[in-house]
């Protein structure tokens, strides 16, 4: 079968690490309940969040990187290779897994304090810790704000099939996906939760983003070109992310909104369908991304801004500040909790946390430069270094 995928042009795209720095970023202060610093994310301001944009970006670098090697070596090692990367974010999630229950049970045990127990949603392990910690390596149990990793472990396992035929067929594909999303929500099909519900993310419905990031990598955004930069898109995209913007807020101050609006405009969009991702969600960061590819060109200078280099630093070591994130922001949290709550212990808390990630990302980048060979010295440099001292130097 040929080959139709168009892979992208060589080069790093500090698009993809700016924009996983975000969302890094967000989906930290977002995991902080009564902080006043997450009005600064996107999820107040439209459907979409941070969840969506790490997803998508998943799908999109997945898809280039294991592409090339694909049809460089063949499907078989590129299918290993996905599988060693599936490994990996294993065992980063079970090592995450384990970390945050044991501090969430330490602080829960040195402060008396066992509602935060439930509120994380770690009670079973105290019920019954063999089979609550079995489940959870199942990827079954997850405590709060553990609901990403198991997703995106999920979908970069399946991901290999998905990948030999959108090299080959991807406009098909990508219909495949969009057929599977919504009989998904359809039949509500969705996978089991221990010990009892679904998967917070849907990884029937949420595949839908992975692949959209995996088509539009491998050729989408080319075939689109015509759409991404006509005037009706322009035009119709601002209209719909001014309609998202009212919609949410609505729902932040449902009060208002429910004066303002029928019941059944507000209802139809509040509560944001996060679970089963909604299509007017879908709608919503499609247009996003669009837009993003029509105004920020992968040649813009305003990537080389300094202010923007500890955010691409984090987009860069993405897993590592992920894990940190989610359990800096349960560390966070509980600051609070254990706080006044102000808002300069908001502010604190907020920007320690940012502090600490970007101090993480920084390490790994350096400690990866270390473990590098050093450069061999080049044959006149050798004969420098080896001849006798001359007689100024004496």
């Amino acid at each position: 079968m040929d080959i139709h995928a168009i892979l992208p042009p060589k080069g790093r795209d500090l698009r993809l690490d700016l924009f996983r720095g975000i969302a890094n970023w967000a989906i930290y202060l977002d995991h902080i309940p009564d902080n006043v610093v997450n009005w600064v994310t996107t999820r107040n301001y439209g459907f979409s969040d941070a969840a969506d944009l790490f997803v998508f970006i998943s799908g999109y670098t997945a898809s280039f990187v294991y592409a090339k090697m694909m049809l460089e070596r063949g499907f078989i090692v590129g299918a290993t290779r996905l599988t060693k990367r599936v490994w990996q974010l294993y065992v980063a999630h079970v090592i995450l897994f384990v970390i945050y229950i044991a501090a969430i049970g330490y602080v829960a045990q040195r402060y008396n304090n066992p509602d935060i127990i439930s509120e994380f949603n770690v009670a079973g392990l105290v019920d019954n810790p063999i089979q609550t910690l079995t489940q959870g390596l199942l990827l079954k149990f997850k405590p709060l704000n553990l609901d990403v990793l198991p997703l995106y472990i999920v979908l970069m396992g399946l991901f290999p099939p998905v990948l030999w035929m959108m090299l080959r067929k991807p406009d098909l594909t990508m219909l495949a996906s969009l057929a599977l999303y919504f009989a998904a929500r359809q039949f509500g099909w969705n996978l089991p939760a221990y010990p009892y519900g679904v998967w917070y993310f849907n990884p029937f419905t949420w595949q839908l983003l992975f692949v959209f990031g995996a088509w539009f990598a491998l050729g989408g955004a080319l075939e689109s070109r015509s759409v991404i930069r006509s005037k009706v898109l322009l035009y119709f995209g601002i209209a719909y992310l001014l309609f998202s913007l009212v919609m949410t807020m609505a729902g932040r101050f449902p009060d208002i909104g429910h004066m303002i609006m029928p019941e059944w405009l507000f209802d139809a969009f509040n509560p944001n369908d996060k679970t089963n991702l909604a299509p007017y969600r879908v709608l919503h960061f499609v247009i996003i991304a669009f837009f993003v590819t029509r105004f920020v060109p992968k040649e813009w200078k305003g990537l080389e801004w300094p202010v923007f280099a500890p955010l691409i630093k984090c987009g860069q070591q993405s897993l590592a500040v992920f894990c940190v994130g989610v359990f800096l922001s349960f560390v966070g949290h509980f600051q609070l909790m254990m706080s006044s709550g102000s808002f300069l212990a908001q502010v604190f808390v907020s920007a320690a946390g940012i502090g600490m990630m970007t101090l993480v990302a920084y390490y790994i980048s350096w400690s990866k430069k270390q473990d590098k060979p050093l450069p061999k010295s080049t044959p006149a440099a050798a004969s420098a270094q080896q001849a006798p001292p001359s007689k100024a130097a004496e």
